[in-house]
């Protein structure tokens, strides 16, 4: 399988900052050299990633908010894969999380909870749908285009204090693996990051920062780790304490969910 070696221009949905802003970077500095274009709603975090880091000019960077409606969505990705028609991979890292107690309900914010599966989901869905017209033309010229989800080691051990986010989180999953199957055969190659816990400003909002730093995996081993694994041909890729969990609950799901696809489409032939 096509690895990140392979990418000559890739698309980073949500690096201004975190996870997002650290891989970008990391992928710019790989010896293949290719084209990264950083996409992010705070233009002055835009503006200074490209005058820190794009003298040489492989750097781009277009302001793109994932929280507006469909059509404006849409709109958003036609223009970019008009003026960026070389891109052949897109990793989608934008990401909220709020907490919740669903033992007091009185407390429960439904449209905050809206907009985090937004966000975290319903988002990544409708943009995947709206690139691969384009990934999928190139993947059969002949050149392996890429996505790469980021979803959470939350996607198999969920946590309570954050259900929603969880459960966001576990649709990526489960997206990420069918999508990984269906695409296949159109030379577009489906990679799936599962993190642990990482140093971000995700958890900011929630005033909970200071307690987390404590047992958090620092960006920079993260990162390191996660760049290790992208330039193998893992579909997906578990870090830190997450492979354990992957080892134990997930192991062998990508291979079951293939054969159930190949089930299926002989029992539809039949």
């Amino acid at each position: 399988m096509p690895n990140i070696n392979d990418v000559k221009c890739m698309l980073i949905i949500g690096s201004t900052s975190g996870l997002g802003r650290a891989l970008a970077l990391s992928i710019l500095d790989l010896p293949s050299k290719p084209t990264v274009i950083v996409c992010g709603r705070r233009q002055e975090r835009l503006d200074e990633l490209v005058s820190s880091h794009g003298a040489d000019g492989r750097l781009r960077a277009v302001k793109l908010d994932v929280n507006t409606d469909r059509q404006t969505l849409k709109a958003a990705i036609d223009d970019i894969t008009r003026t960026y028609p070389d891109f052949d991979a897109v990793m989608f890292s934008s990401g909220v999380q709020c907490g919740s107690d669903f033992s007091k309900p009185e407390t429960i914010d439904l449209d905050g909870f809206l907009t985090e599966i937004h966000t975290n989901y319903t988002s990544v869905l409708m943009m995947i749908t709206f690139f691969l017209p384009h990934l999928i033309s190139l993947g059969e010229s002949g050149r392996p285009t890429f996505l790469y989800t980021i979803s959470s080691g939350l996607a198999i051990m969920p946590s309570p204090s954050v259900a929603n986010y969880s459960a966001a989180k576990a649709a990526i999953h489960s997206l990420s693996m069918a999508l990984n199957v269906q695409l296949k055969e159109k030379n577009v190659h489906v990679v799936e990051i599962l993190p642990p816990l990482v140093e971000s400003e995700l958890h900011d909002g929630q005033g909970t920062t200071e307690k987390l730093s404590k047992v958090w995996m620092p960006l920079t081993e993260f990162t390191k780790l996660t760049m290790e694994q992208l330039i193998t041909d893992a579909a997906q890729i578990p870090i830190g304490m997450v492979a354990h969990l992957y080892q134990q609950h997930e192991a062998g799901r990508m291979e079951a969910t293939n054969k159930f696809f190949e089930f299926q489409k002989a029992q539809i032939n039949q």
